[in-house]
């Protein structure tokens, strides 16, 4: 059985940057995204590869959004969704969801 070499790989090494917040040009492209479409990651991950497609965002395409850091790319997904679900963590809960009644106020009295 071969030994496991002691030597670096040919990968440089990356810091975790998955606890990192995102710049605040990507916080509004994921608001975007979200305000398009209600849901979390990783369904929303869809959305935002179509509105990177479509160019929806400011007119930003993927060169545009991955000269801020977000590319759809495999390796780099544990970033996207953390910063993802740091964004929607950080927005108010929405008071109803859509397709709710409100609820009956109790008369003043």
């Amino acid at each position: 059985m071969p030994e496991r070499s002691s030597a670096p790989s040919a990968r440089p090494a990356r810091s975790d940057r998955r606890g990192d917040a995102p710049p605040p040009d990507v916080v509004e492209f994921i608001r975007f995204c979200h305000h398009k479409r209600r849901v979390g990651w990783p369904e929303l991950y869809d959305e935002m590869c179509l509105v990177a497609a479509r160019r929806e965002f400011n007119g930003w395409g993927h060169d545009q959004l991955a000269e801020r850091g977000v590319t759809f790319a495999l390796f780099e997904m544990p970033r996207l969704a953390s910063w993802v679900r740091l964004v929607l963590a950080a927005q108010p809960a929405d008071r109803q969801q859509p397709g709710a009644t409100a609820a009956p106020q109790p008369a003043a009295g």
